[in-house]
């Protein structure tokens, strides 16, 4: 039995790579083909539409920086403040905590629930423990 030449092998092992791979290629659109299919959409095609209406220009009154607000966490006792800055000027010396109203336990900054929590204030550490809060077990003092 006769061996086959190289040029054989290479040719069938070509063949064989193809055969395997051309429904991999035959699946990619080139940038033209993309390009002509999302232009050719029937929402589009054939019809004119009028310009959109320009969206409002943005305010040019500056917001100051906010904290994250909270739905319904206004400061309800005393020591507890809507703001961060607030807080911080009250007790500068102090870290500043959020404390959650309901849990009754308070986040450092820095951490996931700092500031987000559903209802809640801004407190100085010190304020806090006083009012009966416990520091979360799962953050650590800054």
């Amino acid at each position: 039995m006769p061996r086959p030449s190289v040029r054989k092998l290479c040719l069938i092992a070509l063949a064989s790579v193809l055969i395997v791979s051309a429904p991999a290629f035959a699946q990619q659109k080139t940038s033209k083909e993309c390009n002509a299919e999302c232009r050719a959409t029937p929402s589009t095609a054939g019809t004119t539409q009028p310009p959109a209406a320009a969206a409002p220009a943005p305010s040019t009154t500056a917001k100051p920086a906010a904290a994250p607000s909270t739905a319904a966490g206004t400061p309800a006792g005393p020591g507890q403040f809507a703001t961060e800055a607030q807080a911080k000027g009250h007790c500068p010396g102090d870290t500043v905590v959020w404390a959650n109203l309901d849990s009754k336990i308070y986040h450092f900054s820095g951490t996931h629930s700092y500031g987000n929590t559903k209802k809640g204030a801004y407190m100085c550490e010190k304020d806090s423990t006083a009012a009966g809060f416990r520091a979360a077990k799962n953050e650590k003092h800054p």
